[in-house]
């Protein structure tokens, strides 16, 4: 038995309308990020019919664009986020992306009721509903904004496909499997997912699930990646981002937290790498940093280790530049709201048991986005798309005594 339906609907109103009011109320004119100016500059591209390629809006500032993936532009292309050029985040996109973080609420909800009964449900969908980082993500012109509910998806979709018994447990499969295609479209980091995924199938022995996942997910990434190949000359998965990503996170000077905005003294650096380079485009610098990142991990391997242990201590503590970069108010609420709910979760976490068992998807959802934390570094922004829906979910356990009906599928 799931969470009460009315209450699911009723707390994904509460998150509809919370996340509008922020969107269009409060958070209103503000600049745009470079991640920002960048993804709606390739919806431009999209939606003027150029194809996946940036406008003069970009390329005429000083920095060079990085190489994304084509999901997160070709959804803003289609929620209206390539009309014309915008000082700030368009109306059209934070209402899409408000609408698709309520329908996020529910999934909390049907995956907390899952785990710990309708109740947990009720308590972590209402939780979702008003979880300010998950609210306000919804009115950036960040991939993240609509991550978070898919990467949902593809856990009850999989988790649908181990249960033990079900039918058709195939056919769940191959959605996961093509869900999670999509997401690695979307945010490249959700391609960890994969071989946390199809291991731990191969580890019990569900053969025919892994290659449904596998064969699925590769259906969808498969020709991108071939047009990669073709228009870089070199095969390149996803997007070319990765590079730049893994060397910041794995440099010398590295605090273990936050990405190039974050820490300015990174940014000189690769500037610095750049000016050694100045034939390459920032696209064509992907392998150059990564092997320079190599090359520091190899001849320096203590340092290293040393490197993810603060990795470790800011994935969990929330003091890292990625938060101070911010306003008083805002880090805050960030600060505050993951404080309360990091403890709750441990408990609730602790309090499920064996039930945890019941969801292993979500596990192995958290586990990649781990795994993508310390392989290049944790920000709030890589945080709040799979952790903190996994937090709210386990914290919900920790208010319902655990007596509950055997949830349904």
């Amino acid at each position: 038995m799931g969470a009460s339906r009315s209450l699911l609907l009723a707390a994904s109103a509460l998150g509809l309308v919370v996340r509008l009011a922020f969107g269009l109320g409060y958070w209103i004119d503000q600049p745009l990020t470079r991640d920002e100016r960048e993804y709606l500059s390739l919806a431009r591209g999209l939606a003027a019919g150029r194809g996946f390629v940036y406008d003069a809006e970009v390329l005429s500032g000083s920095q060079d664009p990085f190489g994304r993936a084509p999901g997160y532009p070709a959804f803003l292309a289609l929620v209206g986020g390539g009309r014309a050029v915008t000082p700030s985040v368009p109306a059209s996109v934070k209402i899409t992306q408000a609408l698709v973080g309520a329908a996020g609420v529910i999934l909390v909800g049907l995956l907390a009721a899952r785990l710990a009964g309708p109740r947990a449900g009720t308590i972590g969908a209402f939780g979702a509903a008003i979880y300010p980082p998950l609210v306000w993500v919804s009115a950036y012109a960040w991939s993240e904004a609509i991550a978070w509910p898919l990467g949902l998806l593809i856990v009850w979709s999989f988790d649908r496909a181990v249960w033990p018994g079900a039918p058709n447990a195939w056919r769940h499969a191959a959605v996961a499997g093509a869900l999670t295609g999509v997401a690695i479209l979307i945010r490249p980091s959700t391609l960890l997912f994969l071989p946390f995924a199809l291991g731990w199938l191969a580890w019990r022995r569900r053969f025919t699930l892994a290659i449904a996942i596998g064969a699925a997910a590769a259906v969808v990434v498969i020709p991108w990646s071939v047009r990669n190949t073709i228009e870089y000359g070199r095969f390149v998965a996803v997007a070319t981002e990765g590079g730049v990503t893994f060397w910041t996170g794995n440099h010398p000077r590295a605090r273990g937290e936050g990405d190039l905005a974050a820490n300015p003294h990174l940014k000189l650096e690769s500037q610095a790498l750049r000016r050694q380079h100045p034939e390459l485009s920032e696209e064509a610098m992907e392998p150059v940093y990564y092997r320079e990142a190599l090359g520091w991990m190899r001849s320096h391997p203590i340092d290293w280790l040393r490197l993810e242990v603060r990795k470790v201590f800011y994935l969990i503590v929330p003091i890292g530049p990625s938060y101070t970069l911010h306003s008083t108010r805002y880090y805050g609420a960030s600060v505050i709201s993951y404080g309360l709910a990091l403890p709750l979760a441990v408990a609730g976490f602790i309090r499920l048991g064996r039930r945890r068992s019941r969801t292993p998807g979500l596990w192995l959802l958290a586990g990649s986005a781990i795994a993508t934390c310390l392989i290049f570094f944790p920000q709030e922004r890589f945080r709040i798309p799979v952790i903190d829906p996994t937090l709210i979910i386990c914290a919900s356990a920790a208010f319902v005594p655990l007596r509950d009906p055997e949830p349904g599928r």
